[in-house]
């Protein structure tokens, strides 16, 4: 056998291999590509959290990134185009930073913010203590929303707390805790552990943001140790078992919440203390953790009728409203997901009414499924349209002159919530605003 027979013999097999690898990457590339494309048509390519920030200099193309990432594959959030690593799906990044530990040329730093977007944080000592001293911080609000993250801030927060109460002891409680999501369950877990003597208040329910999610949405964590409990193991789990996990622990260790009490204001008292307000009384302590999350308090629309028992601000079972006649208001995902949700489930009849004339912040999938919806005659679209009044078997709307009015059984506000940079201003905790900088 000629040399060029082997050669021929032997370069076949490699050949054959680098091309299926070469198409492969290629149908990788381009489904990358698409995602990304996907995400800025749906004017979704700004993440909201701490996210990655890629340095295609050092960027060697190996995927380790891609791999590491918790949410992949039921959620695109990074991957290769080009043989580059790149953010395909800003807005389902959470902040894991799993991509930035797994990068073998430290090409990925995590940030807050975009130079055209930038988010407001609020400046915190490594011990999560603000400019106010005596005042704390942790989880969402100061820009970690991650829940293994929230509940391990949680924890050290109050661990930094509990060293400096010597010197400013004299209120009748040692710490007021604000929020019960999964910094504020952290923090008074290891309050608890500790001996402390600490009210809990909660404008809502026990979980916060993971309460409000819909019902059986997979919730994306890991292992934490909390006192009093040990190590939790979720990795894979619903919002219906973690909250059954959060609630059974509450009752076992006789955690005292205060809920459906909502602080309104914290000022400061003589002899290092501080005082915090609710409309249902007053709490005089020596330290304040705000365990509370960026959303705030729901954005409601203003109109008569919004304080009907009818009105919720936020979807958890689409089961209740079978065979009801339902307003959903707004146009981002949380309310074409409800929408959606509320149709599929039987509803009588529902109707989705929106200030703007398109879903431009919406992911593909959601307004698909609206899509769907209308073409199957059970779901109205009205764009360019305000809620006017809401009665007691009717809603009324404005849509561009034209006063409408619909049969109803329940409205869903879905319209965003009230930032809480006002109120920390009040309490005089500065903030910063990161436009892709740490």
């Amino acid at each position: 056998m000629s040399n060029l027979s082997q050669y021929i013999i032997y370069a076949l097999p490699l050949l054959l291999i680098w091309a299926i690898y070469w198409l492969r990457g290629r149908r990788r590339d381009s489904a990358n590509a698409a995602t990304l494309t996907e995400a800025r048509e749906s004017g979704l390519a700004e993440p909201v959290s701490l996210h990655p920030l890629i340095d295609p200099a050092r960027c060697l193309g190996c995927g380790a990134c891609v791999s590491a990432c918790p949410e992949q594959p039921a959620h695109q959030v990074i991957g290769l185009i080009g043989g580059k690593a790149q953010l395909i799906g800003p807005a389902n990044c959470i902040g894991h930073g799993a991509c930035k530990a797994a990068c073998p040329t430290d090409a990925i730093s995590l940030v807050f913010g975009t130079e055209t977007r930038g988010v407001t944080i609020p400046l915190l000592t490594p011990q999560f203590e603000t400019t106010v001293p005596g005042i704390y911080i942790a989880g969402e609000l100061g820009g970690m929303g991650l829940i293994r993250n929230a509940l391990t801030q949680g924890r050290q927060a109050v661990e930094a707390i509990h060293a400096k109460l010597p010197k400013r002891r004299g209120a009748p409680f040692d710490l007021a805790i604000v929020g019960a999501g999964p910094a504020g369950f952290g923090a008074a877990l290891t309050a608890k552990s500790l001996g402390m003597n600490f009210v809990m208040l909660e404008q809502e329910s026990l979980g916060g943001c993971v309460f409000q999610y819909p019902r059986g949405k997979l919730v994306m964590t890991s292992p934490a140790e909390l006192p009093l409990v040990g190590k939790i193991r979720f990795t894979n789990t619903s919002k219906e078992e973690l909250l059954e996990f959060w609630q059974s622990t509450e009752r076992k260790l006789g955690l005292r919440i205060n809920y459906q009490e909502r602080v309104t204001a914290i000022e400061a008292l003589p002899g290092d203390a501080y005082v915090v307000r609710t409309p249902k009384g007053q709490y005089a302590c020596a330290m304040v953790l705000l365990a509370i999350g960026r959303r705030g308090t729901p954005r409601k629309l203003g109109v008569p009728g919004e304080d009907l028992p009818k009105v919720v601000y936020r979807l958890l079972d689409p089961d209740q409203y079978r065979a009801q006649h339902v307003l959903v208001v707004g146009g981002g995902d949380s309310a074409l997901e409800a929408a959606a949700s509320v149709a599929e489930a039987g509803a009588a009849a529902v109707t989705l009414s929106y200030r703007g004339d398109a879903f431009a912040r919406a992911k593909t999938r959601n307004r698909e499924r609206v899509a769907q919806a209308q073409s199957a005659g059970s779901l109205t679209v009205l764009l360019n349209s305000q809620v006017r009044r809401i009665d007691a078997q009717a809603v009324m709307i404005d849509q561009q002159g034209k006063l409408l009015r619909f049969r109803n059984d329940a409205v869903i506000v879905n319209a965003g919530g009230v930032l809480p940079d006002e109120f920390l201003k009040s309490i005089g905790i500065a903030v910063d605003t990161k436009y892709g900088t740490a």
